[in-house]
């Protein structure tokens, strides 16, 4: 079957490409996705995170390689395996970054991609209640909801010790004053998940230009013999398939399965294709280099006064907030776990900011067992994480074998560096001066872990290699820049030397951005879907006269 677009990745990016790609009617457009639909109830709760976190139906559950750095330990990759990919699984934290993050996009060779650029796009996507202004917009699908007269009470206990340790305030971490500490924003309308899946896709699902095709895992993407992009080889329901695409083919499979296409189709380092006997296509030895990824670790403490373990954790109160939350759309079931936090600099010699800290009202374990749900501890209490904003330490993607469907290997490569060592040192340093302030050394009994016995920078490096994990931000392994041999696509996300296959989702960041990367992967869509139909405008400007000068030749 044929189609102009074919979109590899039903996520964050792809959903938004194949509403804006379709939107005139004029082009044919196929989405792919491995996963089925997000039609349960939890896609659309807020807190249902906690229910897909270590589902196989609905998360592909990847786990690194051992990181030597991180006391030898895999680390968990949560990816989503949905309509609406890992946006439908996450936390809904809406963080763009700092300006200067898309800076050094630009200054990689990327023009059209500083924060003046990328800003027009991000207000294009949003529906904010502060209304068309500089830095927001109000008619864009993705509805944002500040949570800051609805969080826990003490989560402005947070606030009042950040002030106190002499901290600056952020009204707004998407507005004028990005360093501080405040309160998180969250994509949600109404109560209710706003993901680029639901805000984007499902309004258009009647479009007859529009063929979603849902249970797909994408195998290979096939070419001409002039290195051009015509087409996917996918499996559903145990056989094998075949889509032609007239115009381009689109990666939007995310950070992991992206540059794993694009080594199976035969694009990448000539070695580990050699490896595992797959013909060369195009030799990009960058494919799956860069990757990055946010690292965070928590200070867990007990409380003397009520937080969010005593009303999550007895099934009366779950009974009791799940009551609210169906009546009203409202309590601790519509937002977020991470409410309160900020970005901070470590210390006096740091341009930006760049440490992140997430305040959670609560205290909660990550699983030990995939059968197992995150639950709040048996005390009241709370916790402090953070993570660096901009690690310098680069990982890899590889695939394992030329079969699409083993995982490919993800190594992070955490902790290679200096800077990224000396940052380590700084959080936990800030945690503890945040923790000192008279404000919550009044509502805390003790630090449970690590423990006031852990105070020396080799205690608090310890405790990060034990205790770290992925806070899930994966990100880079197709990296945007202008030289073939250290970048995957140019610009416009077009794959270096090849005509017709564009890579469209996280993996283009050049440098990860500060904070939670959702909204700059919205944002990279909808670039990306205007560049793809601007292309194809001129393409068509030029056909005609191109007809003309073969037709007197």
């Amino acid at each position: 079957m044929n189609y102009d677009y074919i979109i590899v990745g039903a996520g964050s990016a792809g959903c938004i490409l194949a509403n804006r790609l379709s939107a005139s009617g004029q082009y044919s457009v196929l989405l792919l996705e491995a996963g089925g639909k997000d039609s349960s109830f939890w896609f659309k709760i807020p807190v249902g995170f906690t229910k897909t976190y270590y589902n196989e139906t609905y998360n592909w559950m990847y786990y690194s390689e051992p990181e030597k750095e991180l006391d030898n330990r895999p680390i968990y990759c949560p990816r989503g395996k949905v309509q609406g990919g890992s946006g439908s699984i996450n936390a809904m934290i809406y963080v763009r970054g700092q300006p200067h993050d898309f800076d050094d996009w630009a200054a990689a060779g990327n023009p059209g991609w500083a924060f003046r650029d990328v800003l027009p796009y991000f207000r294009k996507l949003e529906s904010h209640p502060l209304g068309n202004t500089e830095y927001h917009g109000a008619d864009g699908p993705i509805r944002i909801s500040p949570m800051k007269d609805a969080v826990h009470p003490i989560c402005h206990v947070f606030l009042k010790g950040c002030d106190q340790a002499g901290y600056k305030r952020s009204d707004d971490f998407n507005g004028e004053r990005f360093e501080g500490a405040g309160i998180y924003d969250v994509n949600t309308r109404n109560g209710q998940r706003s993901s680029s899946s639901f805000e984007y896709l499902h309004p258009v699902l009647t479009r007859k230009n529009l063929t979603v095709e849902r249970d797909v895992l994408a195998s290979r993407v096939l070419f001409d013999g002039n290195q051009r992009a015509i087409g996917v080889t996918v499996t559903q329901n145990g056989a094998t398939r075949q889509f032609m695409a007239n115009r381009e083919v689109i990666l939007s499979a995310g950070a992991v399965d992206s540059p794993k296409l694009l080594q199976l189709s035969g694009v990448g380092d000539s070695a580990l294709l050699a490896k595992h006997r797959i013909a060369m296509v195009k030799e990009l030895p960058a494919v799956g280099q860069n990757l990055q990824d946010h690292l965070c670790v928590s200070f867990y403490y007990r409380a003397n006064v009520k937080t969010l373990n005593d009303e999550l954790r007895p099934l009366l109160g779950k009974l009791k907030l799940g009551l609210q939350y169906l009546l009203t759309r409202k309590g601790p079931l519509a937002m977020s776990v991470n409410q309160s936090g900020g970005f901070f600099k470590g210390n006096d010699q740091e341009a930006q900011p760049n440490l992140q800290l997430y305040f959670n009202p609560l205290s909660y374990r990550i699983p030990k067992s995939n059968k197992a749900n995150l639950e709040p501890e048996p005390y009241s209490g709370f916790l402090l994480a953070f993570n660096p904003c901009r690690p310098t330490s680069r990982g890899s993607i590889e695939i394992a074998s030329n079969r699409a469907e083993d995982a490919a290997k993800i190594r992070i490569n955490a902790l290679t560096t200096e800077k990224d060592i000396d940052e380590v040192i700084q959080g936990c340093e800030l945690v503890r001066k945040v923790m000192a302030s008279p404000a919550l050394k009044e509502i805390t009994v003790e630090e449970i872990s690590p423990g006031p016995q852990v105070n020396t920078r080799e205690g608090f490096l310890q405790y990060f290699r034990e205790q770290s994990g992925s806070i899930y931000h994966l990100c880079g392994s197709c990296a945007m820049g202008d030289d073939p041999r250290t970048s995957v696509v140019d610009a416009r996300l077009r794959v270096h030397g090849i005509t017709g296959l564009r890579v469209v989702d996280a993996s283009i960041f050049p440098n990860i951005t500060s904070g939670n990367i959702n909204a700059p992967t919205m944002m990279v869509a909808e670039k990306g879907a205007e560049m793809i139909l601007m292309d194809a405008a001129v393409e068509a400007a030029f056909k005609p006269e191109a007809a003309e000068l073969a037709a007197a030749a």
